[in-house]
C-alpha cells in the first residue's frame, strides 16, 4: 500500500514537472525559432539591397548622382539554419530527458519522505489497535469462563455466586482502568496541550502523589522517603502530580517488601531535576530502550502476579514531560533497583 502510494505521488511530482518543463522548452524554442527566421530574412534581403551613394565631384551639377553598387555579401545555405533548428531541438530533448531522470529519483525519495509519517501513524494505529484487542481478550475470557463455569454448575451456592460476582467487578475495574488508560493516552498522542500552566510547588505536588499510592506502599511495609527543595516552577500541577503517581506506582509495584522508595530533586540552571528511586528487582538494559513503549512489560513482570497492568503507566508519563517540554530517562542496575530522573523548565515559553 506505502509503495503503490508512493508511485503514484512520484508520477504526479513527475507530472507537474515535465508539464513545466515541457512549457519552457516551446517557450525557449518559439524563440530562437523567431530569431532563425529573422536572422535568414535579413540576409536574403541584403542579397538584393544596393547602396546609392550622392558624390559631389567638382564641375558636376548639383544633384547630379553616382550610383555605386557594393558587391553582396555571401549567400547564407538554407542547410545551416535548419541543422541549427534540428540541433536546438536536440539539445532541448537531451535537457527534459535529464530533468525527467532526476526528477523521478528526487521525486520517488521527497514521495517517500513525504508518505513516512503517515506510514509510521498507521502502523502505530494498527500496532495500537493490535495491543488494545490483545489486553482486551485476557481480562474477557477471563471473565467469559469464571460466568460459564458458574452457569453449568446446577448447585451453585449463594457464596460462590457472591464470590464470582466480586471477581467478575475486579475484572470491569481492570477494563474501566485499561479504557480510561487508553482514552488518556490517545488524547496526549494526538496533540493535547496543557491550556494553563501555573506556578506548582514541587513539596504539594510530591505530598499529594505519595498521598495517593500511600495505601499502597503500605501493604507491602515500603516507605517513601523525600529529599526536596523549596522549589515552585511553571507546569500543569494536575499532571504533575499524575506523573508523580505513575512513577511511585511503579516504584511500588516492583519493589520488594520492606523496602524503600526515595524521591529527591534538586536546581540545575533553569531546570528542576527530580529522580524517584527504588530498591526492586531492576531493568535488564535489553528492556530500557523499549521501556515507554505502549503496552511494553519485561518479561520478568509478566510472571508476577503482583504486577498487574496494561503497560501504560510509564508511556503516559512520557507523554507528561513532553508536554512541559521536559526528558525522562532511566537507569538500572539488576537485583539493586531503578531510578527514573523526570527534567523540567522552570518556566515555560509564553
Amino acid at each position: 500500500m506505502f509503495q503503490s502510494a508512493r508511485i503514484k505521488l512520484t508520477a504526479r511530482y513527475l507530472l507537474i514537472i515535465m508539464v513545466v518543463s515541457l512549457m519552457f522548452s516551446l517557450a525557449i524554442y518559439s524563440g530562437i525559432n523567431v530569431e532563425l527566421n529573422r536572422f535568414e530574412r535579413f540576409q536574403k534581403s541584403r542579397l538584393n539591397y544596393s547602396y546609392q551613394y550622392q558624390v559631389f565631384q567638382n564641375g558636376t551639377r548639383p544633384g547630379q548622382i553616382q550610383r555605386i553598387l557594393v558587391p553582396p555579401p555571401d549567400e547564407v545555405d538554407p542547410e545551416i539554419v535548419t541543422h541549427a533548428r534540428t540541433r536546438i531541438v536536440l539539445i532541448l530533448v537531451i535537457i527534459n530527458l535529464s530533468i525527467l531522470g532526476f526528477a523521478g529519483i528526487a521525486g520517488y525519495l521527497l514521495a517517500g519522505q513525504t508518505l513516512q509519517p503517515i506510514q509510521d501513524m498507521m502502523n502505530d494505529q494498527n500496532r495500537f489497535i493490535t495491543d488494545a484487542s490483545h489486553e482486551l481478550r485476557t481480562p474477557l475470557t477471563a471473565l467469559r469462563s469464571e460466568i460459564e463455569v458458574n452457569l453449568r454448575d446446577k448447585k451453585l451456592k449463594l457464596t460462590d455466586a457472591r464470590s464470582l460476582l466480586e471477581s467478575n467487578l475486579e475484572e470491569v475495574k481492570n477494563l474501566q482502568l485499561l479504557s480510561d488508560n487508553l482514552i488518556q493516552l490517545t488524547q496526549y498522542q494526538s496533540g493535547f496541550e496543557a491550556k494553563i500552566f501555573e506556578v506548582v510547588s514541587l513539596t504539594e505536588a510530591v505530598d499529594e502523589a505519595v498521598k495517593k499510592v500511600l495505601p499502597l506502599a503500605k501493604a507491602k511495609q515500603i516507605t517513601i522517603q523525600q529529599h526536596l527543595p523549596v522549589l515552585q516552577f511553571d507546569g500543569s500541577s494536575e499532571l504533575f502530580t499524575e506523573l508523580l503517581v505513575i512513577l511511585l506506582d511503579n516504584a511500588i509495584k516492583y519493589s520488594d517488601k520492606k523496602t524503600s522508595i526515595r524521591i529527591v530533586a534538586h536546581r540545575a540552571d533553569h531546570r528542576v531535576h527530580i529522580e524517584v528511586s527504588d530498591q526492586g528487582n531492576g531493568i535488564e538494559a535489553k528492556d530500557i530502550p523499549f521501556l515507554f513503549d505502549r503496552f511494553y512489560r519485561t518479561d520478568a513482570s509478566r510472571t508476577q502476579s503482583e504486577t498487574a497492568g496494561y503497560g501504560l503507566g510509564l508511556s503516559i508519563a512520557k507523554q507528561i514531560v513532553e508536554k512541559h517540554h521536559g526528558t525522562i530517562s532511566v537507569s538500572s542496575i539488576v537485583g539493586e533497583g531503578s531510578t527514573f530522573a523526570v527534567t523540567l523548565p522552570l518556566k515555560q515559553k509564553k
